[in-house]
């Protein structure tokens, strides 16, 4: 019950429709005709829409046009983002959104770099009738546009599969994606690896340093232990190191050179040079070289999935609850497809609405906390719009099924689906000089070969330094800066109850300049509960006999009703109110409902719904009434013999550590509240301190675009806990999810409060930085062991084991700076 709401089983209009505003909220999917849609959300607008003089555009509702005045001024400027992410993604066609075709997104297990992206996205664009991809390999998600006459939904995997990447749909992922994070390579190549170290350490070894092996092989022996060197060599190079070798054939093919090609080089080259030093009779072997190469690059990798890897049943909470039938007025149940506009459905209590549209008979207290985020649910009668996904709470309702029969829930699911699967793949800073450091690593080795020729070398002693150059630079101290230091950032949040989902936030969370909080269940506790009981006889913090009936007479009645206000009524009552008081005669009205407990006809609801069957108010309780309004509470009114006894005020609470946490975000960040409640419920939270701007009124499809817009000022982070919160938390650079939400808002951040403590969205910021300097360090240290390296392995003043060692040596100080305690 909002304060124009009813209290349990009541129907009533919320909040958001008071002024009209709403009415169209939901009506219909968004429209493809620009003319007649929202300029914030793409929403329909209503016949006369929403507009004020000083803001351009039309608008669905008075929220919409209020945030696009507040950020008006940055329509002027080029989209910074969009070029951004053209120029990330290197995509120069059209926007998929304007492409005409159906929409598919695939799971795509293998993506790992951004030329992975544009491979898959070339790959795809080839094949008739795909019309245009994205890939993401942050989400490892491709989205496809494509024409359904030519190609089959499940023919859409085969097109993308192959070169090492297998697609899949994204609804089945979770069952065979990335079970063990590539463990098992890993440990294959371990053992196989320690078998060929065994024999370097017993045999080999002591022979390049002068000494004698434990055993003296002869012609015989010795032929079969580099036999046996040279087999499990090549099982590690290309079962262990087969991802590696993928990546770098797949950069070639897509004229982008990665690390991948680089490691790939060294790994070759070194196993390459010992294969025909066998075959020539040379003793000296550097297969070590590539077992070394492939398992430390390899093990980095498994660290840098095992972060990376998001839930891959993303979306499954919202997902399931989409609905795929519908019940006809004639209670036969069809398929949704089958459903047309205007058709009659019959929703029953506890039911989700299959479609947008408008109630045709029946009175309900409808949930719309899914698709909008808000506590309170919002009673509906005949002629109200109710939206796809919503649940009806208390009483059956004849929906007639709107003019684009689609669902609100449908939509934030494409949504959420679009934003994800478009997102720019993070890159690294070793990934971002890939491009530049490889080709100067190989040319540089071709160059020290040739000039090492051109100086009287011998073949083999040129080729070897060449070796010794691609070897000494192999990035693997490089490729561990981030994922191991990103291991110590997660282990320090988990210390301190923040479960990271993506490395992203160590790259963009010291950066942000503006914190967006949705209001339900962010900076509220989410559930309605009774703040306050002010009694005829007594004050609100009376617990005399009074408050103590006006409970246990108003709990007995409303635990009869599914409404959550009454829910919250009947937790505050005595234990004993449901037991020990009977209820005969129990009526659910428009506003509120009644029984009769013990001999009286106890009446609960709206004042006005009081006042209808005959109860004055005593003035002592209009003030009590018209204070909870203005706080934003429900007040429901309980009276009996004639007589009004008293006011129970339920409201969803702002949390305990509020304050603290404002004040924490205030002193570095831009603090915004966004919210889709409006009036009185709103309001009392633009006067909090630390608060910068409040947007109230805004339909769950207008938050992601209202955090686009605030991206024009700087870098976002968005903190949410709904799933009508996930698009939004996916849109923001930096996504923090309450751990009491949802699974599709957990599953679309970036980092997950698990004890759901506000505060700690202050601690999230401050592991992120520590971290992100953790990560600089560490890549500063890599750069400068290549400078000196690098040269020093030009000048023939280092052969390959030496190089081996020396970069171990480097990956080995990195693992020590991660390893250290932020």
């Amino acid at each position: 019950m909002a304060p124009d709401s009813p209290p349990a089983g009541g129907s009533m209009s919320s909040p958001a429709d008071t002024d009209g505003s709403s009415a169209t909220d939901g009506t219909a999917a968004v429209g493809d005709s620009a003319p007649d849609a929202c300029d914030l959300c793409d929403l329909p607008t209503p016949a006369e829409p929403i507009t004020d003089p000083d803001v351009d555009g039309t608008f669905c509702c008075r929220g919409c046009l209020e945030v696009a005045r507040a950020l008006d001024g940055t329509d002027d400027a080029p989209d910074e983002s969009a070029v951004q992410s053209r120029l990330d993604s290197g995509d120069d066609g059209p926007d998929l959104d304007d492409l005409d075709g159906e929409d598919a997104y695939l799971a795509v297990d293998g993506m790992h770099c951004s030329t992975c992206e544009a491979f898959l996205e070339t790959t795809a664009e080839r094949e008739p009738g795909v019309r245009g991809a994205t890939a993401s390999y942050a989400t490892d998600t491709i989205r496809l546009v494509y024409d359904p006459d030519r190609l089959d939904t499940d023919d859409l995997p085969e097109l993308v599969s192959g070169y090492g990447y297998t697609a899949s749909d994204r609804s089945a992922a979770g069952e065979t994606s990335g079970s063990d994070d590539g463990l098992a390579p890993l440990l294959f190549g371990g053992f196989f690896g320690m078998m060929v170290m065994m024999w370097y350490v017993l045999f080999l070894y002591p022979t390049y340093f002068g000494y004698q092996p434990v055993a003296d092989f002869g012609g015989y022996e010795s032929a079969f232990l580099s036999a046996n060197i040279w087999v499990f060599t090549s099982i590690i190079l290309f079962y262990t190191g087969g991802p590696i070798l993928r990546g770098a054939y797949v950069s070639l093919r897509a004229g982008s050179p990665n690390m991948d090609l680089l490691v790939a080089t060294a790994a070759l080259g070194s196993y390459s040079y010992s294969a025909v030093a066998i075959l020539l009779g040379n003793a000296h072997l550097y297969f070590d070289v590539t077992v070394a190469v492939v398992l430390v690059v390899t093990a980095g990798g498994r660290y840098e999935r095992i972060v990376k890897r998001r839930a891959t049943g993303l979306l499954s909470d919202l997902t399931e609850r989409q609905v795929d039938e519908a019940r006809r007025e004639s209670g036969e149940t069809v398929p949704l497809e089958a459903v047309e506009p205007g058709d009659r459905l019959l929703v029953r209590p506890g039911e989700r609405v299959p479609l947008d549209g408008e109630i045709a008979e029946g009175s309900a207290a409808v949930d719309e906390s899914l698709v909008t985020g808000e506590s309170l649910p919002a009673e509906k009668g005949p002629g109200d719009p109710v939206r796809g996904g919503t649940v009806v709470t208390d009483a059956p309702l004849v929906v007639a099924v709107g003019d684009e029969a689609e669902s609100t829930l449908d939509r934030l699911v494409s949504l959420l689906w679009s934003i994800q699967s478009s997102r720019p793949g993070v890159q690294r800073l070793a990934d971002k000089l890939a491009t530049v450091f490889v080709p100067l690593v190989i040319a540089l080795a071709i160059g020290t070969v040739a000039v090492s020729l051109a100086t009287g070398s011998s073949p083999a002693t040129a080729l070897l330094l060449g070796l010794t150059v691609v070897i000494v630079s192999c990035p693997c101290a490089l490729g561990l800066a981030t994922p191991l230091a990103i291991a110590a950032g997660i282990q320090s949040a988990a210390e301190r109850g923040i479960v990271v989902a993506a490395e992203t936030i160590f790259e963009d969370a010291p950066d942000v300049d503006t914190v967006v909080l949705d209001k339900t269940g962010t900076l509220t506790t989410g559930t309605m509960t009774v703040d306050a009981v002010h009694t005829v006889a007594g004050d609100a913090g009376d617990d005399g006999p009074d408050r103590e009936e006006l409970l246990r007479r108003a709990g007995a009645v409303e635990a009869l009703s599914e409404h959550p206000v009454a829910a919250a009524v009947a937790d505050a009552a005595p234990d004993d109110a449901t037991t020990a008081s009977a209820v005969e005669g129990f009526e659910r009205a428009s506003r509120g409902v009644s029984g009769r407990v013990d001999g009286d006809r106890v009446v609960v609801g709206h004042p006005d719904f009081c006042r209808e069957r005959g109860l004055a108010i005593p003035d002592a309780l209009e003030p009590r009434i018209e204070d909870a309004r203005t706080a934003g509470r429900v007040p429901v009114v309980v009276g009996w013999e004639d007589h009004v006894h008293g006011v129970v005020v339920v409201g969803d609470s702002p949390r305990e550590d509020l304050e603290a946490a404002l004040t924490d975000l205030s002193a570095d960040h831009e603090v915004v509240v966004l919210t889709g409640d409006e009036g009185a419920a709103a309001e009392r939270f633009r006067d909090l301190e630390g608060v910068d701007e409040v947007f109230a009124g805004v339909p769950p499809e207008a938050k992601a675009e209202t955090v686009d817009r605030l991206r024009a000022r700087g870098t976002v982070a968005m903190v949410g806990d709904g799933s009508n919160d996930a698009p939004a938390l996916a849109a923001a650079d930096v996504g923090i999810a309450m751990g009491g939400g949802t699974q599709l808002a957990t599953d679309a951040a970036d980092a997950v409060i698990v004890g759901d403590d506000l505060t700690a969205v202050g601690e999230t910021f401050a592991v992120a930085t520590a971290t992100h300097r953790r990560i600089r360090q560490n890549l500063g240290w890599a750069f400068v062991y290549n400078a000196v390296a690098i040269p020093l392995a030009v000048a023939g003043l280092l052969n390959p084991l030496f190089a081996a060692v020396a970069m171990a040596a480097s990956s080995l100080l990195v693992v020590c700076n991660s390893a250290r305690s932020l």
